[in-house]
């Protein structure tokens, strides 16, 4: 029994049709970052919790900072999942700063973001590599956790044309060391990192081009099935109104949004689902 199973969260509720079989199911993932106070926090839950319901071929997760991950699992309605942003590579032990994969997983969280453009980069310490991205997946895996994978090119690749290039170097660790039946509980988060809280966002086509590269680099590397079950989220600037057009590509399966998963447009992107 996790400790999620032992609060009471107010349920939730869905509209529409769950998504046909064989077809993916849409992933709206909201990531809050390192934001936010027990004050609104609470604020926001609450309006979330009277949003109205949720689309019932949509799943819905938000990727919060540890600290308030006991407040969402107590309060947050019981159709919105909880994700950590990150986890360590170790297990428990004398890992002083770190978060277990198993620790969160015992709390009730289902899901982490793991290789996010910010942790790649840095922030006054050394940024992530790909096969370090890859090594914590297999390990949130084995405990039991879901994983959104994020990969993206900086603006400076975008315009130099290398945008697959890059994805492609990103992806192979995970290509090389997650087995089939591991990608069933893997996401893929497509960053344009020069799109994340600049304002700036591909056009839908723009994306549905990169997504639709992506889907052919796992059919061609991994293998035709999982490309056709994997979900590709876009994760440049999505709020709602952008969320329809985006959400209406083929490829594109979902979103993992920032600044607008911290208010209600991040209904109006969950509302975006066709």
């Amino acid at each position: 029994m996790t400790f999620a199973d032992s609060c009471s969260r107010p349920e939730g509720s869905s509209k529409g049709s769950a998504a046909a079989d064989g077809t993916r199911t849409y992933l709206l993932g909201g990531n809050w970052k390192c934001n936010g106070t027990i004050a609104s926090a609470e604020k926001i839950i609450g309006e979330f919790n009277g949003a109205g319901p949720i689309p019932a071929n949509a799943e819905v997760v938000i990727g919060v900072p540890f600290i308030h991950i006991p407040l969402c699992l107590m309060t947050l309605r019981k159709d919105i999942e909880i994700a950590a942003q990150n986890c360590s590579l170790t297990g428990t032990g004398a890992y002083t700063g770190e978060t277990s994969a198993s620790q969160l997983k015992d709390m009730g969280v289902t899901w982490v973001i793991l290789g996010h453009s910010e942790r790649r980069e840095g922030f006054g310490m050394a940024g992530e590599d790909s096969e370090l991205v890859v090594k914590k997946t297999k390990v949130a895996l084995a405990e039991g956790l879901k994983v959104m994978l994020c990969i993206g090119e900086k603006k400076e690749e975008r315009e130099a044309g290398t945008t697959m290039e890059v994805c492609a170097e990103q992806l192979k660790p995970a290509a090389d060391m997650l087995s089939k039946e591991d990608w069933a509980n893997v996401s893929i988060a497509y960053e344009p990192v020069w799109a994340i809280g600049t304002g700036l966002t591909a056009t839908p086509e723009m994306a549905q081009e990169t997504h639709a590269n992506i889907r052919q680099w796992m059919a061609d590397n991994v293998g035709a099935d999982v490309a056709a079950a994997v979900r590709i989220q876009y994760g440049g600037s999505m709020k709602g109104a952008n969320a329809a057009g985006l959400l209406s590509q083929t490829d594109i399966d979902g979103g993992l949004i920032g600044g607008a998963s911290l208010k209600m447009d991040f209904f109006d992107c969950i509302n975006g689902v066709p």
